[in-house]
């Protein structure tokens, strides 16, 4: 072995399949939980400045899902060729890899830094609304855009962490930031009086001590990558690799934020309280979908690693396992939406009219997690196998041509129960289309 080559093999072709899936995806999914357990905590805390605070933070959210769908989806692209080459044994190009997904998040940070001048009153310009709603949405989406450089970079350095199967470190790193957050919440809304500026400090600082501590653990525990910052510059070459699975992943995740900002606009057409419940909606369900999320997180460098070490049965074990432990996650997900849809939404001071609302939406749209956790965890196998065209493809269909168009006509019938359905209906193509497309992309595992 040369000295572009890896010393040691990697746990992630070596280790038993179960316990390596177990191993990679557990920490991913506790640290989703403690961000679902932000994402609700920061509702929480917003909510009991007023319903119009929560409705702007609720208008803000496609804003911030796009940011994080070009950071996650750049990632996406750097976590699975960099996994390639590590099951290759290339550690020249490993190294080359990470220094430049460190300028591709300064690039990032710069451009959302711009939205957040120069977007943020054409944004809500455009929304049909109140005023006292409008100046909390500009005053909370203005602080987390333009400081946004931190949170472009701790999604880089924690994506490093677990593409090399450091999925602990990386766990720690989320879990810092979350914390931190939690805790500064209260303390800058209520204690310091800031209303809805607080709420988006205390999320920048928070994003801010998860990056110092991001930094250091790739620094001192991750062998496997050398960073250098004379190195961080650009490599058209592998700019292009990374984006030729990381963009399709990009659209696929920015085509949730459009999806998002037209549900608003077409639940607008029924109360303000209807945004206001999606936005609590959306941050419940996060509870449920986000380990989902980190179970395939965890698959993805496990099938790319053994994808390019050329162990075909590694890879489907490593697939049924996902496939299992999605389906638990989804039951238990359902059996709470159905039974403590009233409580949940009491922890968000709801109103009356808020909780009538809610309780029937929830039970209608949790039955989207029977489709929803097996189409994940296909799109994370196809972008592990660089096919993420066919994600981007599935998401677009599912979004884009069935859930906005179904929503928009069951709106016209003044059916919200409908409307709700129609996510159900969406998600059921959406697997569909999965099983069809795995039928090919599967072909390639044929070494």
């Amino acid at each position: 072995m040369d000295t572009d080559e890896i010393s040691a093999e990697n746990k992630m072709g070596i280790m038993q399949i179960d316990k390596l899936l177990i191993s990679m995806s557990a920490p991913m999914m506790v640290s989703m939980l403690v961000q679902a357990l932000y994402n609700i905590v920061d509702s929480i805390f917003v909510a009991k400045i007023s319903e119009a605070a929560l409705t702007a933070v609720s208008l803000c959210f496609p804003i911030q899902n796009f940011m994080i769908a070009v950071l996650v989806g750049t990632n996406v692209g750097v976590n699975s060729i960099l996994s390639r080459r590590l099951g290759e044994k290339n550690q020249k190009e490993v190294d080359k890899i990470a220094n430049v997904a460190i300028f591709l998040a300064i690039c990032s940070g710069i451009i959302f830094m711009m939205i957040g001048f120069f977007g943020t009153e054409s944004f809500f310009a455009g929304q049909n609304t109140s005023d006292e709603i409008k100046n909390y949405g500009m005053q909370y989406m203005r602080i987390v855009c333009i400081y946004s450089m931190p949170l472009s970079l701790l999604i880089c350095f924690e994506k490093m962490l677990s593409s090399t199967g450091r999925t602990v470190y990386n766990m720690i790193t989320q879990m810092t930031g979350a914390i931190i957050n939690i805790i500064l919440d209260p303390i800058f809304i209520f204690v310091l009086n800031m209303g809805v500026e607080g709420a988006a400090i205390a999320t920048v600082l928070g994003q801010f001590g998860g990056l110092i501590v991001g930094i250091y653990l790739n620094i001192t525990k991750n062998d496997d990558v050398h960073l250098n910052v004379r190195k961080i510059r650009p490599d058209f070459k592998i700019i292009k690799s990374i984006f030729s699975v990381g963009l399709p992943s990009i659209v696929m995740q920015s085509i949730g934020s459009f999806t998002i900002f037209g549900m608003n606009n077409i639940l607008m057409t029924f109360s303000t309280t209807a945004i206001a419940f999606f936005g609590v909606y959306f941050k419940l369900q996060t509870f449920i979908i986000l380990p989902m999320v980190g179970l395939a997180n965890g698959l993805i460098p496990i099938v790319a690693y053994n994808y390019g070490a050329r162990k075909k049965d590694r890879v489907i074990s490593a697939m049924k396992c996902s496939f299992k432990y999605s389906a638990i996650m989804m039951i238990i997900g359902i059996l709470i939406m159905q039974l403590f849809p009233a409580n949940l939404l009491k922890l968000f001071d709801a109103s009356d009219m808020m909780i009538d609302l809610g309780v029937k939406a929830i039970r209608i749209i949790c039955f989207a997690y029977i489709f929803a956790s097996m189409s994940i965890i296909m799109s994370s196998v196809f972008q592990a196998l660089g096919s993420g065209v066919t994600s981007m493809v599935v998401s677009l269909t599912r979004q884009v041509i069935f859930l906005l168009p179904l929503a928009y006509f069951f709106s016209l019938q003044k059916n919200i129960n409908m409307v709700w359905a129609s996510f159900i209906i969406s998600e059921a193509v959406a697997f569909v289309m999965c099983v069809m497309f795995s039928r090919v992309i599967l072909k390639r595992l044929d070494f």
